[in-house]
């Protein structure tokens, strides 16, 4: 066992203190970012339009011959297309750096998650076609899909096609019950027919973060006054309830737990069979901080905090109660909203970015 004085950092403590349960992943695919966390223990990475589009914003010199060759090469193709072959190499280098996780835990871990186009989050067929043609990207691909009506229906099919799902755009109990559900439907039809699911990795993103964001904009629309701490707990609350809900039911999904605000976004759940994935920016913080490295999951959330929350906040009561939304209601539920038209407009700028070396601004 190794002491305090050999570990790299506090991450690499964390992955060391609790093996083959809280895993860590970089919260990006960028390859400067993925090799330091890798380094420190980290057997994930995720992607989207808005992380392609920073890595762009801060790696361009290393990609923008290979953009300018993919636009030569490929004289037919739209900006779209363009933009989803960026997008498609840029997580399959990744993934190449996850090669080795994949192999040692058998497919378990050491996964690129790389999402769908956002604008399609109406639309299953779309969602699961490109589900299937993301999963042939490279053997260790994860493809996220957004838990709207139409994306719980697309994770139970992608799942029995065989694809190892990263529910996004989730902040809620019920939305992370349906993701397991889902999942759940697909993993028994696959088994119904023998087919493999010894290598496939499931996991349900709830975005913590997000949810406080959420209820700090309703406090502000709606004039409403309550002790500003229990704001920073809402997300944790609601993720802790959804890990006791898992392990109850013995769901074949994990959680994972991303959009950190603050260090109780990850610290809380040490000890968790769960994922943190966690941002180049709060790995450093998480370092450089004091915090010390030890199980918090089965802490209990203090009861006052949630009392308040739930008395003033119904979007928190439909957030933590099992049964609080319907599956019909996740895609107007604000949290949703917010993050699928944020999403929608990272796709946005990325194809932006793509257009300037397709069309070169002449008035520059």
């Amino acid at each position: 066992m190794m002491t305090s004085q050999e570990y790299k950092s506090k991450l690499h403590e964390m992955v060391i203190k609790f093996p083959g349960t809280t895993d860590f992943w970089n919260d990006s695919c960028s390859i400067k970012e993925l090799k330091e966390a890798v380094d420190q223990g980290a057997v994930g990475a995720t992607s989207n339009p808005v992380i392609v589009g920073d890595v762009l914003k801060k790696e361009m010199p290393e990609w923008v011959g290979r953009i300018d060759q993919l636009i030569k090469e490929n004289p037919e193709a739209s900006e779209i297309d363009i933009t989803w072959k960026v997008n498609e190499e840029m997580a399959a280098k990744a993934a190449k750096l996850l090669e080795p996780a994949f192999a040692q835990y058998k497919g378990k871990k050491g996964r690129l998650s790389i999402q769908t186009n956002p604008k399609n989050y109406r639309d299953p067929k779309a969602l699961v076609e490109q589900a299937v043609h993301f999963n042939t990207l490279a053997p260790n691909m994860q493809v996220k899909i957004p838990v709207t009506k139409a994306g719980v229906a697309a994770i139970e099919e992608a799942t029995y096609q065989g694809v190892s799902v990263n529910a996004t755009v989730c902040f809620t109990v019920p939305q992370a019950i349906a993701v397991a559900e889902a999942v759940e439907r697909g993993l028994n039809r696959r088994e119904s027919e023998k087919n493999s699911i010894a290598e496939m990795a499931p996991v349900c993103t709830i975005m913590v973060g997000r949810l406080d964001d959420w209820l700090k904009v309703v406090a502000n629309k709606e004039n409403i006054i309550t002790d500003p701490a229990c704001l920073e707990w809402a997300g944790v609350a609601v993720m802790k309830k959804a890990y006791k809900v898992y392990k109850d039911r013995r769901y074949r999904t994990r959680l994972l737990a991303a959009a950190h605000r603050n260090y109780f976004h990850w610290a809380e759940f040490m000890g968790a069979d769960m994922v943190i994935t966690i941002t180049a920016q709060w790995q450093k913080r998480f370092n450089a901080s004091d915090v010390e490295v030890k199980s918090r999951i089965y802490n209990p959330i203090d009861q006052r905090a949630i009392d308040e929350l739930y008395k003033k906040f119904k979007d928190f009561k439909r957030a933590y109660d099992e049964d609080g939304l319907k599956v019909e209601e996740f895609d107007s539920f604000g949290p949703t909203a917010r993050t699928l038209r944020g999403f929608i407009k990272g796709y946005e700028d990325l194809m932006g970015m793509i257009r300037d070396r397709m069309i070169p601004d002449p008035d520059k």
